[in-house]
């Protein structure tokens, strides 16, 4: 058993030292203790986690951020160990020259994002404003690796400690903001839209919709089945979330009485998991959320657990609040719009803290790391750049073996005007991903 000494023991680092030893090292034979005497006196592997040493024993630095209540600015020290970037810096003497646990918390909590900063027109918090970014750590799952320098540490001190050995894992999911082009629309949509073309002249959209509306040609966003096949060919498990709020500004999804919608989501059920994608007005109105998760589960027919934000709307601890009244028991909607990376320095799945409550809770976050619309929309990326910045990306998560989760939506498969050439780079990232 490895003994652990602290001050005190307080919310904060009762949830860092079992994230970071359970659920990402996968080591649970440890204690943590407040008794100097126990700590003293026991004989095997131990560590005090304080702002001195105690004795000559093993020691690792403690800022004092896990011991605090509150959110306020943080004087943080930017440093670097072996060629890796390190928060909380210091140097004294101990077992590591940072201290891994509180820069760990300060990630994964989003500490950040409680602290006073702009948000973008969408009322985000923005890649730009993250410390991530602005020390060109975003694209480095740091809190993997600062967990990796730690178990080292220790392994180095104490060589009967063993650890589990961590398996990379690939969920690929699919959000379904616009389930078709032109079907199912309804007349005023359909009228509306084919105007509008015919306005600006584009006579080849004007005509491809006349087209699908009189069932002679494929709508170009119902790319289900080769969905389906990719998934069968590289026996995938992806996760598909629906849009079913009201139609409006930021939401236009087909209605959720649309019979034809209704068969698609049922489809799709039989072979994925299935989660809420609940709607940009849902942000800020909890009854419109508990409608949209009732809807999906009328049609599906079983409960609902999992979620991503439409425009990936995330606002702490607001949303994450919101979603575990309903009974969500995981989150996907952890990353940037505007770039790829690690918005809370990990890939891999932790349990959200609420930093306002001072809690650990059951509510499970995944964070993804890479979305078409990032490299299409925000970085202007071509195909081979966007190839390659994916492949970055799954390389950074192997390394770690971490869990890469890839975000893309069915019209973005279409191999049609904007997007023409973009299954090269799904197929591309999905051998990638799935490779050995």
């Amino acid at each position: 058993m490895l003994l652990i000494y602290l001050s005190k023991i307080t919310p904060r680092n009762r949830y860092t030292f079992k994230t970071v030893f359970r659920n990402i090292l996968l080591f649970s034979d440890y204690e943590l203790t407040t008794d100097e005497n126990k700590f003293l006196e026991y004989e095997g592997p131990k560590f005090s986690y304080t702002p001195k040493p105690l004795g000559d024993n093993f020691h690792y630095l403690a800022h004092g951020l896990l011991e605090q209540k509150g959110i306020k600015e943080q004087s943080i020290t930017i440093g670097q160990f072996d060629e890796l970037v390190t928060l909380f810096a210091h140097k004294q003497e101990a077992a590591l020259p940072y201290d891994p646990f509180a820069a760990i918390f300060y990630m994964i909590s989003r500490y950040e994002e409680y602290l006073p900063h702009l948000r973008d027109s969408y009322d985000r918090f923005t890649a730009k404003e993250s410390l991530a970014k602005k020390n060109n750590f975003l694209q480095i799952a740091v809190v993997d690796r600062w967990s990796d320098q730690l178990k080292k540490s220790l392994k180095k001190r104490f060589h009967s400690l063993k650890f589990s050995e961590r398996q990379y894992n690939y969920i690929p999911t699919l959000d379904i903001d616009n389930a078709y082009a032109y079907k199912e629309k309804g007349v005023i949509r359909s009228a509306g839209s084919l105007a509008k073309n015919l306005i600006a002249f584009d006579f080849k959209t004007s005509l491809q919709q006349i087209k699908v509306l009189l069932g002679r040609e494929k709508d170009p966003f119902d790319t289900y089945n080769y969905q389906l096949n990719i998934q069968k060919k590289y026996h995938l498990k992806p996760i598909y979330f629906i849009l079913l709020g009201d139609y409006g500004l930021n939401d236009k999804s087909l209605s959720h009485e649309n019979r034809s919608y209704q068969s698609l989501i049922k489809s799709i059920a039989d072979y994925a998991a299935v989660g809420i994608h609940p709607s940009f007005a849902s942000n800020t109105n909890k009854e419109k959320l508990q409608q949209e998760i009732l809807r999906l589960e009328r049609i599906i027919k079983r409960e609902v657990v999992r979620s991503r934000q439409h425009f990936l709307k995330l606002s702490l601890p607001e949303t994450y609040r919101s979603l575990m009244e309903q009974d969500i028991a995981e989150d996907y909607t952890m990353g940037f719009a505007s770039e790829l990376g690690f918005r809370a320095g990990t890939c891999t799945p932790f349990y959200f803290y609420d930093l306002d409550e001072e809690v650990e809770c059951k509510l499970k976050v995944f964070p993804f790391q890479v979305m078409e619309a990032t490299l299409k929309y925000y970085l202007k990326s071509n195909i081979n750049d966007s190839i390659n910045q994916i492949k970055s990306m799954i390389e950074e998560v192997k390394e770690v073996q971490g869990t890469f989760v890839s975000l893309w939506h069915n019209e973005s498969l279409s191999d049609e005007k904007e997007w023409k050439g973009w299954r090269e780079v799904y197929e591309t990232m999905t051998a990638c991903a799935t490779s050995k």
